[in-house]
């Protein structure tokens, strides 16, 4: 039988459905921005000094947020996408009738679901100024829980459930660059401490988990 949904509950799944939307638009921009001048010298430049390839920037879907005040915003709502949406996913920040991107000047990490959908971004500055925060994480929102997320879980599980362990470390990179050494059954807590909800859905997976802290 076909499930009825409530008006409320219709609403709620129509909300997160144009949150996940407006976040794969805000994906696929950062990450043809690493093709721009700016993209390059900046952004691309600090992944390959961090030593990962091509491929693995192409598989983990890094990007760059231009250092312009709204760049993200403003193509984002050309392109027909809502302020309110904008504002909920945290991608945006609306003070009167000034717009700016959350994430200006900031290589970019997608944080992914199990099924491989954009939840939400961490955004690492590469500036020295020490009143910038180094990472800044999307906020809470209907799709992005942090302490129910694991940053790699996507492209981990299969390797978790074959290896019958899982790696956690601290960060982004410390994941993806165990990758690109060949070891896939990682994932971060991103700068969380440890949560039950965490451990349970690594125990979807595996009962072992090694921390690398």
């Amino acid at each position: 039988p076909e499930i009825e949904l409530t008006p409320e509950q219709l609403e709620k799944a129509n909300v997160k459905e144009s949150l996940y939307v407006v976040s794969n638009f805000a994906n696929e921009f950062f990450q043809k921005q690493l093709e721009t001048d700016e993209g390059k010298t900046i952004g691309l430049s600090y992944f390959k000094e961090r030593g990962m390839t091509d491929e693995t920037i192409r598989k983990f879907q890094l990007g760059y947020n231009p250092e312009k005040w709204d760049a993200l915003t403003k193509t984002a709502l050309y392109s027909g996408y809502k302020k309110e949406f904008l504002e909920n996913s945290g991608l945006s920040i609306f003070k009167e009738d000034k717009s700016f991107d959350r994430f200006r000047g900031r290589v970019m990490f997608p944080i992914h679901s199990l099924s491989g959908r954009v939840l939400g971004f961490g955004g690492r500055t590469l500036k020295t100024e020490k009143k910038t925060a180094k990472y800044v994480n999307s906020p809470e929102s209907d799709i992005y829980h942090k302490s129910k997320v694991l940053y790699g879980i996507y492209f981990a599980k299969s390797a978790i459930v074959k290896q019958d362990n899982c790696y956690l470390v601290e960060g982004y990179t410390d994941v993806i660059s165990m990758h690109q050494s060949g070891v896939e059954n990682v994932v971060a807590s991103s700068g969380t401490a440890l949560t039950v909800d965490q451990i349970k859905l690594i125990s979807r997976y595996t009962k072992n988990i090694t921390i690398l802290f």
